[in-house]
C-alpha cells in the first residue's frame, strides 16, 4: 500500500513534456549566451539547464561581490549619514 501511494504522489506532481518545453523555452529567454545565438542553432534542453545553471552561479558571485563592495562602501562613510542609509537598505 505504502508503494502505490509513492507512485500516486510521484505521478501527481511529474511535469508533462508540453510544460518542459514551455519551462526550457522561457528559461532560453533568460540566458544571454543562448538568446545571442541564431534562431536556426538548436539547442537541446539540457543545454538549457547546465547554461542556466551556470548563469545562476555567475549572478550569484556578482551579488557576493557587489555585496562586498557595499560593505567596503559603508565602512568608509559616517554611519549615521544617509549614504550609510541608502548602503544598509541596499544590502538588506
Amino acid at each position: 500500500m505504502s508503494n502505490r501511494r509513492s507512485r500516486q504522489s510521484s505521478s501527481a506532481t511529474r511535469i508533462s513534456d508540453d510544460q518542459m518545453i514551455d519551462i526550457v523555452s522561457k528559461l532560453r529567454q533568460f540566458l544571454p549566451e543562448i538568446r545571442e545565438r541564431r534562431r536556426s542553432d538548436k539547442v537541446s534542453a539540457s543545454k538549457v539547464l547546465q547554461e542556466t545553471c551556470n548563469y545562476i552561479r555567475k549572478l550569484h558571485r556578482e551579488v557576493d561581490n557587489l555585496s562586498d563592495r557595499l560593505s567596503l562602501l559603508l565602512d568608509s562613510v559616517d554611519e549615521d549619514s544617509q549614504e550609510a542609509a541608502v548602503i544598509r537598505n541596499l544590502l538588506m
